[in-house]
C-alpha cells in the first residue's frame, strides 16, 4: 500500500495571508519538534514587516510554539515548533474562536483590578518572588479559564494569572462550577458562614490547630513520632 503523503501549498504562494504562510512554513520546512530562529524567520519573509506577530496568532488556533519563556533550554533567539494546529491554510479555518480573540486594555485592566492583582492559581502579586528563591520575579497575565456551568454548557471566562502559572498548560485549565456550587451546598451552616468570611476576605484565615498542622506535616518522621508520643501524654 503506497503511504500517503500530503499535499500543502507552497508558503511562498502570495495569495495566503502572512499567518497562513508562516504555517506552512513551518509544517513544511521547519517541522513538528525543530528549533529556528527569528532571523530565519524574518529572512524567509523579508516583504512581512510583523511577521514575528503573525506567527504568534497561530496559537490562537491551537499550534504551539514555545520560546525561552516556555522553554528554558531555548536561546533568546530561537523558538520551537512543538505541534501544529489547525489547518489555517484551508478556507474556514483560519478565523479565531471567539473565546480567542484579543483583549482590549480596559478589560485587562478591570480584569486585574477584579482579581487584586493577585494570581488566581497561586495568589502572587505583580514583581513578588516566588518562594522557591528564584530569581524571576512574578509577572501577572490576564488568561481565559474555562468554567463548567451548572446546566452543561461551557463558558470562557478572564482570570488573573501569573506568567509561571499560565507556562505549559496553564490556558487549557479547567474549572467545573456546578460541581463546586454542589459542594457549597453540602456544607453545614457554620462551614458555609466561615467560607463566606474567606470570600469577603479574598483569602483563607487558618486556625491554631490548622497552623500547627501545616508545621508538623513538614517534619521528618522523628520528629513526628515525638509529637504523637507528647499528645499521648497529654490526654493521659
Amino acid at each position: 500500500m503506497e503511504a500517503f503523503v500530503e499535499e500543502i501549498p507552497s508558503y511562498q504562494d502570495k495569495k495566503f495571508g502572512s499567518m497562513v504562510r508562516a504555517a506552512l512554513w513551518l509544517v513544511s520546512v521547519v517541522g513538528e519538534g525543530n528549533i529556528f530562529t527569528k532571523a530565519q524567520l524574518r529572512e524567509t519573509f523579508p516583504d512581512v514587516a510583523q511577521i514575528d506577530r503573525r506567527l504568534r496568532d497561530l496559537r490562537d488556533h491551537g499550534w504551539r510554539i514555545d520560546t525561552n519563556r516556555d522553554d528554558p533550554s531555548l536561546l533568546q533567539q530561537e523558538q520551537r515548533f512543538v505541534t501544529r494546529g489547525a489547518d489555517v491554510w484551508i478556507p474556514g479555518k483560519s478565523k479565531a474562536p471567539k473565546h480567542k480573540s484579543s483583549l482590549t486594555a480596559a478589560q485587562r485592566a478591570k480584569v486585574l483590578q477584579d482579581d487584586n492583582h493577585l494570581c488566581r492559581s497561586c495568589g502572587i502579586g505583580a514583581g513578588e518572588a516566588y518562594e522557591d528563591g528564584g530569581i524571576d520575579l512574578a509577572k501577572l497575565n490576564v488568561s481565559r479559564r474555562r468554567v463548567l456551568q451548572s446546566d452543561g454548557t461551557a463558558d470562557y471566562q478572564l482570570v488573573t494569572e501569573c506568567k509561571r502559572c499560565g507556562t505549559g498548560g496553564g490556558a487549557d485549565r479547567e474549572v467545573d462550577l456546578g460541581a463546586l456550587l454542589d459542594l457549597v451546598e453540602n456544607l453545614s451552616s457554620v462551614e458555609r458562614r466561615l467560607f463566606a468570611k474567606w470570600i469577603d476576605a479574598d483569602q483563607r484565615s487558618f486556625s491554631p490547630i490548622e497552623k500547627i498542622w501545616g508545621i508538623y506535616r513538614t517534619l521528618p518522621q522523628e520528629s513526628r513520632a515525638e509529637v504523637a508520643q507528647a499528645i499521648g501524654d497529654l490526654a493521659d
